[in-house]
């Protein structure tokens, strides 16, 4: 098949201008009729290396999918770019069902979905049908060693038997080099080509937290993304039931979403979810498999994964429209001790708690964490991401010797029996019913230190297990006991390099500034608003009828014509047909109402400037326009900004601006205010900071 052929079926029934990498190459290999394994992260395009071929080819391809929503989600979407597909499974009636397979038989119909267990259903009219494809979604179902086995997949290997000139595509996020080998033994697949994509979302940003106060840190996560859907990972179906409830509480609509609910209530969940009606699900990790959700913007890991391939694969559901999205994991040892009784009691337990500890060893982990996740998957790079918690904020190192011997002297005195919250309060002298119970108080090290927050001490202490220096007897209640290594530390003088810990904590004002800012009046948000009735109205999933990606790219690129439209990456011919005109309407009555607001903003500041002008104090004159001092305040920057003759001098001192100037340098030059209110120490008012910035932009323009 020509390149040129290729590039117009992307365009025209896709949208895309051109192909993701590895894209082009599984879909020749699937046009020649080879068999192929795709290794492709979430988020990678997964869909495609199949759904264009199905259009070149002249007979079905049979897409194997382990879940119904995952079935229902790709039809819709097919659909909405004018692409004949079905979907057949046990939710549909006798008669839905034979209306789809008489559509098959009369090759109306280019893709069909179907789930491993219901195969049986197309079994009898298999020798009816010319199968051009077979791809297998989700193939790391097939194997044991993967993290998501599913017994129903390992039947699948008849498959090249039934049909050996087919050619089979099997598709997975993550997979290792075992879990590879097993999935091309199991199905059966002669001299597959194997295509490992990189496992490098870079739109992703990685962050690991103590689990300390965690719902609290959540909340403030979330009220600074008041429009942006999320996924909560959890590890018990009670904890996402509390969680909901918590959230619901502070005025989230969150949902709880676990396999003990009933049908109906998932279902819904999970619709409600898919269609912007939910913001927030808090669910255990089967949520989300079968979602083809594009715009959730963030996903946090309430308690520790099982494995890095679950957790990559739980992170790939954020971004994969490709836009920057967050994700947080939440690291405490209580999680640990419950993974491992679960590893340990599960299948293959030597190997599913190897991988627990390397889970662990990457939350731990004090460098690029990237770095750390591709090279799990065998892809090796040598420049930190610049997008991880670690680069951003690379931990500084610090003599910790006498705080290790505190610790590792109070576990002495404890003789080894007390798990680490015990320690904690022992070292801090705390006065609780247990210490006093024990008698510890009359310790010789009792409080030696208190002088270091609970906070402080959990981290050091975890810091010193990771070291070496400590372990946890997991099989013991927990007890904190010294390995041979503590020795050097109290007896030989050995020196203990620590790192300075830093509690998540959003300021208030920042946290406010975010949240009016993620709520502005942009394009974006006025076409958001269009997708989501155009969704209701077609009962369909907004981002199906077009991505958060191409909403940014429309706000950017401001089209308002039929041509400039289709350039836009999602824009095929069936979405311009059927879209174009409402959008493109949208888009150019914002620009007009843009106009009459940049109008009604040069009226406001005139106002400010003649009462000024009047000789008005800045309070008399935000107490008579009724604003804010720093709204006023910033009115006088921007009309000083803009020539008029305003004497910001006698708002901020010389001696103010020129530390300003000097924070400005040392901080390299923030766009926002809060790191210089941070560096001063709160010493120096939001306003004259503006207002100092504003008589240093205006020297740096006129030198």
């Amino acid at each position: 098949m020509t390149t040129q052929i290729l590039h117009d079926t992307l365009k025209e029934n896709f949208g895309f201008e051109k192909f993701r990498p590895n894209q082009e190459d599984i879909i020749n290999g699937v046009l020649s009729g080879q068999d192929t394994l795709a290794i492709m992260p979430t988020g990678g395009g997964k869909s495609i290396c199949f759904q264009l071929p199905a259009l070149l080819f002249p007979g079905i391809t049979v897409v194997i999918s382990p879940l119904i929503a995952l079935m229902k989600d790709q039809v819709d979407s097919l659909k909405a770019n004018g692409i004949e597909a079905c979907f057949i499974n046990s939710s549909q009636t006798e008669d839905e069902r034979q209306f789809y397979i008489e559509s098959l038989k009369n090759n109306t119909i280019k893709l069909v979905y179907i789930a491993p267990e219901s195969l049986s259903f197309l079994d009898t009219i298999f020798n009816s049908l010319t199968i051009s494809l077979i791809a297998i979604d989700e193939a790391h179902c097939i194997s044991a060693w993967g993290h998501d086995f599913r017994p129903a997949y390992t039947n699948l290997g008849y498959l090249k038997n039934r049909f050996p000139s087919t050619p089979i595509l099997a598709l997975t996020a993550t997979a290792d080099k075992a879990t590879r080998k097993d999935i091309s033994d199991q199905l059966n697949l002669i001299n597959p080509t194997i295509f490992i994509a990189s496992f490098d979302r870079k739109n992703l940003s990685l962050e690991v937290r103590p689990a300390l106060d965690r719902v609290k840190q959540i909340i403030d996560f979330i009220k600074e993304k008041p429009n942006e859907s999320g996924i909560i990972y959890c590890l018990s179906r009670k904890t996402t039931e509390e969680l909901a409830e918590k959230l619901q509480k502070v005025g989230v609509n969150a949902k709880a979403y676990h396999a003990g609910l009933d049908n109906k209530i998932r279902s819904t969940t999970q619709d409600q979810f898919i269609n912007d009606d939910c913001q927030v699900v808090c669910a255990t990790i089967a949520f989300g498999m079968g979602i083809d959700k594009s715009n959730v913007r963030w996903v946090i890991h309430y308690n520790l994964p099982k494995n890095i391939e679950g957790y990559y694969q739980e992170i790939g559901r954020a971004g994969r429209d490709g836009l920057p999205s967050e994700t947080v994991l939440f690291e405490s040892y209580g999680d640990m001790i419950q993974l491992q009784k679960f590893a340990s009691q599960g299948l293959n337990a030597e190997v599913q708690l190897a991988k627990l500890e390397r889970m662990k060893q990457y939350a731990d982990a004090l460098s690029c964490r990237r770095k750390i996740l591709l090279s799990y998957f065998g892809e090796l790079v040598t420049d930190n991401c610049g997008n991880c918690d670690i680069c951003k904020n690379p931990p500084l190192f610090f003599d910790g010797t006498v705080i290790a011997q505190k610790a590792l002297s109070a576990i002495i005195r404890l003789q080894e029996i007390e798990p680490l919250p015990v320690i904690i309060d022992f070292l801090r002298g705390s006065k609780n019913a247990y210490i006093y119970e024990k008698e510890y108080q009359h310790l010789k090290t009792y409080g030696v230190g208190a002088d270091l927050s609970w906070f402080d001490w959990n981290q050091y202490l975890i810091q010193l297990i990771n070291l070496g220096y400590c372990e946890i007897a997991f099989h013991q209640q927990n007890k904190i006991r010294l390995t041979a290594f503590a020795k050097k530390v109290l007896f030989e003088r050995e020196k203990v390099q620590l790192t300075n810990v830093h509690k998540i904590n959003v300021d208030k004002v920042e946290l406010k500034e975010k949240k009016s800012k993620s709520t502005t009046n942009s394009l974006f948000e006025n076409l958001r608003k269009l997708r989501y009735e155009i969704s209701k109205e077609e009962e369909v999933p907004a981002y199906v009828i077009f991505s958060d990606a191409a909403l940014r790219q429309m706000e950017n690129e401001r089209p308002m014509s039929d041509e400039e439209l289709l350039a836009i990456d999602g824009v095929g011919k069936a979405k311009l047909e059927k879209y174009g005109d409402i959008f493109i309407k949208a888009i150019i009555d914002f620009q007009k109402a843009k106009l009459v607001t940049k109008k009604k903003e040069g009226t406001t500041y005139k106002e400010t400037l003649e009462l000024y002008n009047s000789g008005l104090s800045v309070g008399a004159i935000a107490e008579k326009r009724k604003l804010g001092l720093s709204t006023i305040m910033s009115h006088l920057a921007k009309l000083y900004l803009d020539g008029s003759a305003i004497d910001l001098n006698a708002f901020v001192s010389t001696e103010e601006v020129n530390e300003i100037a000097i924070a400005k340098q040392k901080l390299e030059s923030p766009v926002a205010l809060k790191p210089y209110f941070d560096y001063f120490e709160e010493k120096i008012d939001y306003g004259k900071i503006r207002l100092g910035l504003a008589i240093l932009e205006k020297e740096n323009t006129i030198s």
